[in-house]
């Protein structure tokens, strides 16, 4: 009886143990490549922690709940050169951006309070044409900064984000959706975040700063909205 007891002592500890894995943060890590490691969403990562934000520091200890790390895809051999060695991918251009997600496989994310929390880290600041930084920021900045949070990489202009991700309709506008608006006579020349209930974060010009505010209740937005794309699913 003695023995049987140990065992089932041993067998909680070790099952004890899985549950509570966790994850220490390493450098260049964010939230939505540490979820995406352990085949969680990003929201579950920040709740199962606690997170007030999406912001992750190095050395940091993030619970994961158990799960394995997810195995890479396989990657394609290289093609090999005249002398039979294998040929190094040719560098990006310098200043490229990487379009992580597409039109046929937008990228995995949170609900309304998930976004919320991004967006609201970049509340307040000045905005500034061209701007991409704490000191200012344009509404593509803005966009740009935010989804970063998220491990996506969105290119620098409005009408360059405009062609990212999966076309959205009016009626299903959801949390993390690109809002594209015409304001200078030229399709998508501006872009905010739709966070829900009606809202939207953006850098607004005529405020001075980033801002949230109704969408649709807005006269002015209603007018020049063009549609939205969608990167989070």
């Amino acid at each position: 009886m003695n023995a049987l007891r140990t065992l089932l002592i041993a067998g909680a500890l070790t099952s004890g143990a899985s549950l509570a894995a966790t994850y220490t943060v390493k450098a260049g890590d964010t939230l939505y490549s540490v979820a995406e490691k352990y085949g969680m969403e990003p929201v579950q990562v920040m709740q199962l922690n606690g997170l007030p934000s999406p912001t992750l520091q190095v050395g940091q200890k993030l619970e994961v709940g158990g799960a394995e790390e997810a195995s890479p895809a396989p990657t394609a051999a290289r093609p090999a050169g005249p002398s039979g060695q294998t040929k190094a991918p040719a560098p990006a251009p310098q200043g490229s951006v990487a379009q992580r997600p597409s039109a046929q496989a937008p990228v995995s994310g949170g609900g309304n309070a998930f976004i919320r929390t991004a967006a609201t880290r970049f509340l307040g600041i000045r905005y500034a044409l061209g701007g991409t930084s704490g000191r200012g920021l344009d509404c593509s900045g803005f966009t740009m900064r935010v989804f970063g949070q998220l491990g996506i990489r969105l290119p620098r202009t409005a009408a360059a984000q405009w062609k990212m991700g999966a076309s959205v309709s009016r009626r299903d506008l959801r949390a993390g959706d690109l809002v594209f608006f015409n304001t200078t006579g030229q399709l998508a020349s501006h872009v905010g975040i739709y966070i829900g209930n009606g809202l939207m974060a953006n850098a607004n010009s005529f405020k001075g700063r980033t801002v949230i505010e109704p969408l649709f209740g807005n006269a002015y937005w209603a007018r020049r909205y063009v549609g939205a794309r969608r990167v989070l699913s």
